[in-house]
C-alpha cells in the first residue's frame, strides 16, 4: 500500500477523481487482506478529553504502565522509519499516537502508517509524556473502524468557504474546532435551561407540532395535507396556546423547548425553522417573568462559561417603549395614535415611512426594528408595549392602550417576548375579530380566530406570566455568532 494521502484537497479539487480512486483501491486492499474496513463496534473507548485531563500533571519524558484505548479520526500521520507518530481526534481533543515496529510487527505498522486521513480507527496502548512534554499514546494494538473514501478538508487551514461550511456541517465539525466548540456549548445551554426550569418548579411538556390551526404569533404558517384526515395542517409557529390551556388545566408551571416554523425569508437573525423556549407561570405577571429570564439567562451564561463583555447579572437594564423610540428617533408614539399622525411625526425626524405600513407596523419595523433595537447591546427590557402589536398580552393595568408586554434584548437582538398573559376570554374574543379583519384586509401575518382556546378560557385560566425566548439567538448572544446560520447545524440553505 502507499503512503497515508495527507493532500487533503478540498471537495472541488480537480484532483477529487483521482483521490477518490486511490482511497478506493486501498479498500479494496483491505478486503482483499482479510481486514474488515466497517466493523460493528469498538467497545471500552475512553473520550481523548479525559485521557488528558488524567494525565496533565505528566512530567516530560516520562513513562507510565496505565493503558487507554481509544478512538477517533487521523488527523495527520509522520512517518519516519521504523517509527511513526499519528494525530488522533475526538469530539474531545486530540492526542499523539505512537506506533513502532517493535510494538506492532512489520505488517501491522505498515497497514497502520498506510491509512489515509480521515480514516476512523481505534487504538490501545500505554500513556507516557516525550521529551518535549506532548502526552502520547504508545500504539500496541489498532483497527480501522470505518475507511474514509473521501479526502478531508484542507488540513492545515480548516474549511473556510461559508457554503461548504453550512451545506455539509460534517465537514465543517471536522475541520474546525471553533465549529465543535460552539455546538458543544449550544448543548451545555440546552441542559442549563432545562435544569433551571426544573429546579424552579417547571414541567417539561410536548404539545403537536402539526396543528389544525396554528397561532400564538404574528407570522405566515407553512401547511402541509394529512392524508389519512384529508385536511391541511400547519407546522407550528408557536406553542403559546397549548401551553396556556395547559395552565388552565391546572399545570401551573410548563415549558417546551422545541421547534417551531414561520414561513419567513432569510436572514442573519432568521431561519424558518428554529428553537424556542416558552414557559408559563400561573400567579405571576410580566414583572414576575421579567425576572426569572434574568435569572435564567444569566444562569445559562455561567453554565456555558461565557467570557464576553455582555453583563448578564441581574437586574438588567429597563425601559419602556415609548421613552426608548423618544430617545433614538424624537418620535412619541403615544402622541401620535393614528397611522397619519405618526406618519408625519416620522417625516419631520427625517425617518423612512414605508407607504402601506400600517400604525402597528410603524412603530414595531420601522422604529424599534431599524432604530432602537441596533444600540441595545447590554441586556435590555423594553416594556408595555402598544395593544395593536399584541393580541394575546393583557391591557396595561394603569395606561391605556397599551399592554403588559416586554420584550429582551441583547447585543443588538430580541432574544425574548413576555406578556401578562390575556385571560378575559371575551376579550380574547374581540382581539381575535380584530385579527380577522386585518386578515381580510390583506395582512398575511395575522392569528387566526381559535374557538377552542377562547374556550378553554371560558372555563378560567389564573392571572399568568409567559415568555418566548429564541434559543437560536441566544446561543449567538453567548458565543458572539454574526448569524443564526452559526449557530443551527444545519441551516435554510438557498437552492
Amino acid at each position: 500500500m502507499s503512503g497515508p494521502d495527507d493532500s487533503a484537497a478540498r471537495p472541488d479539487s480537480a484532483e477529487l477523481p483521482a483521490l477518490l480512486a486511490a482511497r478506493r483501491r486501498k479498500l479494496e486492499a483491505l478486503r482483499e487482506a482479510g481486514v474488515d474496513p466497517f466493523p460493528h463496534a469498538f467497545e471500552g473507548v475512553t473520550a481523548i478529553g479525559q485521557v488528558r485531563a488524567e494525565f496533565a500533571d505528566l512530567a516530560a519524558g516520562a513513562e507510565t504502565d496505565r493503558r487507554a484505548r481509544v478512538a477517533g479520526r487521523l488527523a495527520a500521520s509522520r512517518p519516519a522509519g521504523k517509527m511513526a507518530f499519528l494525530d488522533l481526534v475526538d469530539r474531545s481533543g486530540r492526542l499523539q499516537l505512537q506506533a513502532r515496529v517493535d510494538d506492532l510487527g512489520r505488517e501491522d505498522y505498515e497497514r497502520l502508517v498506510s491509512l489515509d486521513l480521515g480514516d476512523l480507527i481505534g487504538a490501545d496502548g500505554t500513556i507516557f509524556a516525550t521529551k518535549r512534554g506532548e502526552l502520547t499514546l504508545r500504539v500496541e494494538r489498532f483497527q480501522l473502524l470505518a475507511k474514509s473514501l473521501r479526502p478531508p478538508p484542507e488540513k492545515y487551514h480548516g474549511l473556510r468557504d461559508v457554503e461548504t461550511r453550512y451545506r455539509q456541517r460534517e465537514l465543517d465539525l471536522m475541520a474546525n474546532d471553533e465549529t465543535r466548540a460552539l455546538f458543544l456549548m449550544r448543548a451545555k445551554a440546552m441542559t442549563a435551561i432545562r435544569r433551571f426550569l426544573d429546579e424552579h418548579g417547571f414541567v417539561e411538556v410536548e404539545t403537536p407540532v402539526l396543528q389544525p390551526l396554528y397561532g400564538g404569533a404574528l407570522a405566515r404558517p407553512f401547511v402541509t395535507h394529512y392524508n389519512a384526515l384529508d385536511r391541511d395542517f400547519y407546522l407550528r409557529i408557536a406553542t403559546e396556546l397549548y401551553l396556556k390551556r395547559l395552565i388552565v388545566g391546572g399545570l401551573e408551571r410548563v415549558y417546551e423547548l422545541g421547534k417551531d416554523f414561520r414561513n419567513e425569508g432569510l436572514s442573519s437573525k432568521h431561519n424558518p425553522e428554529f428553537t424556542m423556549l416558552e414557559f408559563y407561570e400561573a400567579y405571576a405577571d410580566y414583572r414576575d417573568i421579567a425576572r426569572r429570564c434574568e435569572q435564567l439567562v444569566d444562569h445559562v451564561a455561567r453554565a456555558v462559561g461565557y467570557e464576553g463583555e455582555l453583563s448578564f447579572a441581574p437586574p438588567w437594564q429597563r425601559r419602556t417603549v415609548r421613552e426608548a423610540i423618544l430617545e433614538h428617533t424624537g418620535v412619541d408614539i403615544l402622541a401620535n395614535r393614528t397611522r397619519d399622525e405618526l406618519a408625519a411625526a416620522m417625516r419631520e425626524h427625517e425617518l423612512e415611512v414605508p407607504e402601506h405600513d400600517t400604525w402597528a407596523q410603524l412603530v414595531d419595523l420601522e422604529l424599534i426594528s431599524k432604530h432602537v433595537e441596533p444600540h441595545l447591546e447590554q441586556p435590555t427590557f423594553l416594556f408595555d408595549y402598544p395593544v395593536e402589536l399584541s393580541p394575546f398580552a393583557k391591557r396595561h393595568r394603569e395606561h391605556e392602550g397599551l399592554v403588559e408586554r416586554f420584550e429582551a434584548f441583547c447585543n443588538g437582538v430580541e432574544i425574548a417576548n413576555a406578556f401578562t398573559e390575556l385571560n378575559d376570554p371575551d376579550d380574547q374574543r374581540a382581539r381575535f375579530e380584530e385579527q380577522r379583519a386585518e386578515a381580510r384586509a390583506g395582512d398575511e401575518e395575522t392569528q387566526p380566530f381559535d374557538e377552542s382556546f377562547i374556550r378553554a378560557l371560558e372555563y378560567g385560566m389564573p392571572p399568568t406570566g409567559g415568555i418566548g425566548i429564541g434559543v437560536d439567538r441566544l446561543v449567538m448572544v453567548l458565543t458572539g455568532a454574526r448569524s443564526i446560520r452559526e449557530v443551527v447545524l444545519f441551516p435554510a440553505m438557498r437552492g
